[in-house]
């Protein structure tokens, strides 16, 4: 459904994109995950027409996107990182506009709308200003208007952010629900490593780079076997002193504990020096243990 093959785009000396290439087929959600100027919004806004490439070609269900614009626009449902529908304008109006720009009659928008505000729960405020909805609100009204020509592609950069975690679980589980029922192929960016998880497949940037793919498991076990996970004691002065054991290669602090990521085949070493370091005292007991790696253990391995 999405192909892109060694695209680069550059802004003067700034190499936003360099040499990128990713697939996507039906039925399926890609997560692009990676710091602030990673290329994210740059990969999607070349993905959907709005940025032409330096170099490589880029496909839409078979539409070529430099030479074949809007035959590849018309597959497409696009989210933009900032609400840009009419605020003036009702939920219902700013939906029928996009239709009506897309070429669908009043007879075919019309079901369609309803039924796509029911499926996003905006169907007892179609009648109310766009500029009057939540912050949650515009980004499922932005959805509906992204769905109501039956795309069979969706582009959506950082739809969730700025959202409550309620809200972001909402459009998950809705995003969830097109895709099986529809068959969408979806390109979703994300700064959420909860929401990367939900992706069959993660593409992790870096300064244009994808320097990682693969479905969040094969990401995961990257690192196997390499994440101690410390608890107890003044987290200051553990981590200090794990800074400086032989075979840690990184500490960070995760709430109330820390992770450390060891060198391969050195966690019961890194354990036992641990104990040491910190024997058991009255009223105070440090633990480690071993623990599966999460996708941000592996996101700060390769940002960093």
């Amino acid at each position: 459904m999405i192909t892109a093959r060694n695209i680069s785009k550059s802004f003067g000396p700034v190499h936003a994109v360099q040499n990128l290439s990713l697939n996507v087929g039906a039925g399926q959600i890609y997560g692009l995950v990676g710091s602030d100027g990673a290329g994210k919004t740059t990969t999607i806004r070349l993905l959907v027409g709005a940025l032409k490439p330096d170099a490589g070609e880029i496909t839409v269900c078979g539409f070529d996107v430099r030479k074949q614009t809007e035959q590849a626009r018309a597959q497409i449902g696009y989210l933009s990182q900032r609400f840009s529908l009419y605020e003036d304008l009702t939920v219902l109006e700013n939906i029928r506009f996009f239709a009506e720009v897309r070429g669908l009659s009043q007879r075919e928008w019309l079901p369609r709308c309803m039924e796509i505000l029911e499926f996003v729960g905006l169907s007892a405020y179609k009648d109310r200003r766009a500029g009057q909805l939540s912050g949650g609100m515009k980004q499922k009204l932005g959805l509906a208007s992204a769905l109501v020509t039956r795309p069979l592609v969706l582009l959506l950069d950082e739809p969730t952010t700025g959202v409550d975690p309620v809200t972001r679980q909402d459009f998950w589980q809705l995003l969830i629900r097109i895709v099986s029922q529809e068959g969408v192929a979806v390109v979703i960016s994300t700064p959420y490593m909860d929401e990367a998880a939900r992706c069959h497949f993660i593409g992790f940037m870096r300064l244009g780079r994808m320097i990682a793919e693969g479905t969040p498991s094969e990401l995961r076990a990257m690192l196997e076997g390499r994440i101690v996970e410390v608890r107890g004691g003044p987290l200051i002065a553990l981590r200090q002193a794990m800074e400086k054991v032989e075979g840690v290669e990184d500490v960070r602090a995760f709430g109330d504990k820390l992770h450390l990521r060891v060198v391969a085949g050195r966690a019961d070493a890194v354990t036992s020096a641990l104990a040491d370091a910190f024997p058991a005292r009255a009223g105070s007991r440090v633990e480690a243990r071993l623990i599966p790696p999460t996708l941000e253990d592996v996101f700060i391995t390769l940002a960093g």
